[in-house]
């Protein structure tokens, strides 16, 4: 699967190109060098909301989750031991 990136400018002035870039794979659209759209083709659409029913399972999939930007904050507290008495 191949996918293409577009800037919106490019998406808006040629649909085209996106329409036939989607046959290969997922088309993302930018705006400001940030991916802000993602064009599929129907049948990967329906595979998608057919096959992950929850966030954590859509994040699974490789070829979506390698363009979210994920950096939760970490903790500054030490960890301690739990009291199990």
């Amino acid at each position: 699967m191949t996918s293409t990136t577009l800037s919106s400018r490019e998406f808006n002035q040629q649909f085209n190109k996106p329409a036939k870039a989607v046959i290969n794979g997922p088309v993302f659209v930018t705006e400001q060098g940030q991916t802000s759209y993602v064009l599929l083709n129907f049948k990967d659409y329906q595979r998608l909301i057919r096959e992950h029913s929850n966030m954590a399972e859509l994040l699974s999939v490789p070829e979506l989750a390698a363009n979210i930007d994920f950096d939760p904050p970490r903790s500054a507290e030490i960890a301690r031991g739990a009291d199990l008495s």
